[in-house]
């Protein structure tokens, strides 16, 4: 998992051409939040209720990451 979003973060910032990726995850998903956090993805915010997921309101932690962590090679993120 690591390894094909790093290869999305790349083709995001470098080819596309975005500033910005965020990722909303649930607390208890700590597979998913192990993986952002490697990558360099900051935690910003807290969302209580954010999404309804099998007829419950969710809380997720909202984490971003922006095109600025990149190298001056735009297809090796320092970070990454």
């Amino acid at each position: 998992m690591s390894e094909g979003l790093r290869l999305v973060v790349q083709f995001a910032f470098a080819d596309l051409g975005l500033h910005r990726l965020e990722a909303n995850i649930q607390p208890a998903n700590v597979a998913s939040l192990k993986v952002i956090k490697r990558l360099g993805f900051r935690r910003e915010g807290f969302s209580p209720s954010f999404q309804r997921i099998n007829g419950v309101w969710e809380d997720h932690e909202r984490w971003a990451l922006t095109a600025d962590v990149l190298s001056p090679d735009p297809h090796e993120a320092t970070t990454i």
